[in-house]
């Protein structure tokens, strides 16, 4: 990969004057010398009030996509506002919020909530973190352990929400749609005998919640929050398995994998399976042998193309669901699918205790 200062400049000798940086020289008009032009002053002037909601009260307020363009973004002091960040960030603060409705798009590092109250969102993002909250109501896709902090009422849900431009920009922030552990939250400072969280109602509406954009402007994002189309499948997360049968199907990076995973959760969820939990991981050789076990060496080869994408998938019946689904609609593609209810769930076991040691869980 090529380096910005790609020449060492010689120093100058007793009584030479410094070489002119590139892009100094004279002016072929006037014959006079040119002021160095540097590559900081070539790019454009960022003002922070673009990237600045503060002090609102009773305001729609949003950025359509493009528009932030992997910027830091600042929401404070706003009450009674609904507020979209229709685009992909760099990393998001909201202190002093009171009883706003707020969507995040794609967020590359971390979101700090501070000091809100009764808010309700939707997030997705590196890193989730909330200080001296209450009551917040998030529907959330994070990559690595949402962690709460002197915070109370506090209720979760998984990421649902669809617009053309969200796939790229989940791309641009780094974020996979398989990684979210949106329900595997980290009390920071718990309080014997309370619970300072819980999980939103399995029937939960990210609509009734975050409504649909209402200014004229904001419309213009075809926004969907039908759980069908989410950008993000909708697991159960840490929710109680309705069955003591899961099954765990792994396919391997290639020109389809992302499609094919979709294809299957497609098929599995319409015959009343449940997608429990999802992951993209990269594996290597050892890891192989430790989750697949006897089948490992048939799999090896296909690990140096990229990530994996792992689905676990439960119900009476999913492992001879699951075997049936892949042989009739991905003959020809090697996916790794657990042999037997009785070896299953040590499937599972293997392969999510091996993804949250590589993502530092």
């Amino acid at each position: 990969m090529g380096c910005f200062f790609s020449r060492r400049r010689k120093p100058a000798q007793d009584g030479q004057l410094p070489q002119q940086q590139e892009g100094a020289g004279q002016d072929a008009a006037t014959g006079e010398q040119k002021a160095p032009q540097y590559s900081w002053d070539l790019r454009a002037k960022i003002d922070p009030k673009d990237y600045t909601f503060s002090g609102l009260k009773n305001e729609t307020v949003g950025r359509l996509p493009g528009k932030v363009a992997g910027q830091q973004f600042v929401i404070q002091d706003c009450e009674n506002c609904k507020i979209y960040i229709f685009d992909h960030s760099a990393t998001i603060t909201i202190d002093d919020c009171v009883n706003c409705q707020i969507f995040l798009g794609p967020i590359k590092g971390s979101v700090f909530f501070r000091d809100c109250k009764d808010c309700k969102c939707v997030v997705a993002c590196q890193q989730f973190r909330t200080r001296d909250c209450r009551k917040l109501e998030v529907f959330l896709c994070c990559a690595t352990q949402p962690i709460i902090e002197s915070s109370t009422g506090m209720k979760f849900g998984c990421f649902q929400y669809y617009y053309p431009e969200l796939a790229l920009q989940f791309k641009d922030a780094g974020l996979s749609i398989f990684n979210n552990t949106w329900s595997n939250i980290h009390d920071f400072t718990p309080v014997s005998g309370e619970n300072n969280w819980g999980l939103l109602p399995e029937s939960a509406v990210v609509q009734d919640y975050v409504p649909l954009p209402s200014s004229e402007e904001l419309k213009a994002v075809r926004v969907s929050t039908d759980a069908a189309k989410s950008i993000i499948p909708i697991t159960r997360g840490r929710r109680q398995k309705n069955s003591d049968e899961s099954c765990l199907t792994v396919f391997f990076a290639g020109d389809y994998t992302t499609a094919n995973a979709r294809k299957l959760i497609d098929e599995m969820t319409s015959k009343g399976f449940q997608l429990v939990q999802t992951k993209e991981v990269l594996m290597k050789a050892e890891d192989a042998h430790r989750v697949f076990q006897q089948s490992a060496l048939e799999f090896i080869p296909l690990l140096e193309k990229g990530p994996v994408v792992a689905l676990e998938f439960n119900g009476d019946g999913a492992v001879e669901q699951c075997q049936s689904t892949i042989n009739e609609v991905f003959s020809g593609t090697k996916v790794f699918v657990s042999e037997s209810k009785a070896s299953a769930s040590q499937d599972v076991d293997n392969f999510y205790n091996f993804a949250d040691m590589q993502m530092g869980m």
